[in-house]
């Protein structure tokens, strides 16, 4: 005769205490989880060879010994860095995906586009600061233009063509703001990354360039271009008998190229936390200091907080004037 265990109600409940605590530990232990447990992946919206792709490429090499996982650097090039900001934006919130930040993605998009597939407002979570770039009008050194007067006063009988990185980088918001607060034309000339342009500058397809520090110092250093003035606060250290257009009596015409890191809305606190800890660490590297020094770029240690605080003051300043200037990239 076959007899039945006595499950009694007490029973029945300390088994069901039992799984409960069971389940409790196994999702505490997978919370708890080693990360980053696999490489993570830093997306560039940009292509080779430019600011953007080189201490894309530093920060990556620093942080991916200390975060104990490579960090795979990816470029995806194209519309404004709108394809590459919409990959991370989609991408799973795990910390294991990051995205390379400047201007154009996080503050002028939305102001040059009447729809675009993220919303970095809400799309994207900030990690930190890199730096901010100063930007610096250039023209060739056997170019007839001497300084920013004469090169204002030969746009009145023509204007002359200016290269930048790519449509609606900083560089070229920059340069509309320029010509709009000293009253001259210039033709914009996009390419595909800031070496292309400095190359074409050389060759004497376009007249000038607004070109960043981190591009454009090596090129001022050693003569083969004439520096008209700087976008800063104050001169760069790096390039000292460059006026800024500050000192020129345009004293409204201040920008800069900055960078930061992000990652997609709703990545946990914490992973945030490490990886801003580490990005901080990265950029403190002594040869990343080095490199920062030798070509003019200003550092600031912001926390993820800080950083989107200061975000939103570049989208109160910026994203009215391009809608002033009305500049659209899908009308």
């Amino acid at each position: 005769m076959l007899t039945r265990p006595n499950m009694t109600r007490r029973g029945l409940a300390r088994g069901a205490l039992g799984l409960g605590a069971a389940s409790l530990a196994a999702a505490a232990a997978q919370a708890q989880a080693p990360w980053p447990d696999r490489p993570l992946r830093l997306i560039i919206g940009y292509p080779p060879g430019g600011a953007s792709d080189l201490f894309g490429r530093m920060i990556a090499g620093q942080m991916g010994p200390r975060l104990g996982q490579n960090v795979v650097v990816e470029n995806r090039p194209g519309g404004g860095a709108v394809v590459a900001s919409e990959a991370v934006s989609r991408s799973a919130p795990d910390g294991n995906t990051l995205l390379h930040v400047d201007n154009g993605i996080l503050v002028y998009n939305p102001a040059l586009y009447s729809r675009l597939p993220y919303d970095p407002d809400k799309d994207l979570a900030g990690v930190g600061f890199i730096g901010r770039f100063p930007l610096f009008l250039v023209v060739r050194a056997d170019s007839p233009v001497q300084d920013l007067a004469g090169y204002i006063a030969a746009s009145k009988a023509r204007a002359p063509t200016y290269g930048t990185p790519a449509v609606a980088s900083p560089h070229h918001l920059a340069m509309e703001m320029f010509k709009r607060r000293a009253s001259f034309e210039a033709t914009h000339v996009p390419y595909r990354g800031g070496p292309a342009a400095m190359q074409d500058l050389l060759a004497g397809t376009v007249d000038s360039v607004m070109i960043d520090c981190a591009t454009g110092t090596a090129f001022i250093a050693d003569g083969r271009v004439r520096a008209l003035c700087v976008l800063s606060e104050a001169r760069s250290p790096t390039s000292a008998a460059v006026p800024t257009a500050r000192e020129l009596g345009h004293a409204s015409a201040i920008a800069y190229g900055w960078q930061g890191i992000c990652v997609p809305a709703a990545t946990p606190a914490p992973v945030v936390a490490r990886l801003s800890a580490e990005l901080a660490r990265a950029i403190a590297a002594d040869e990343v200091q080095a490199r920062f020094t030798t070509l003019g770029i200003e550092p600031a240690r912001f926390s993820p907080a800080e950083f989107m605080a200061f975000v939103q003051r570049e989208n109160a300043e910026w994203r009215p004037l391009i809608r002033e200037l009305g500049i659209r990239l899908d009308s």
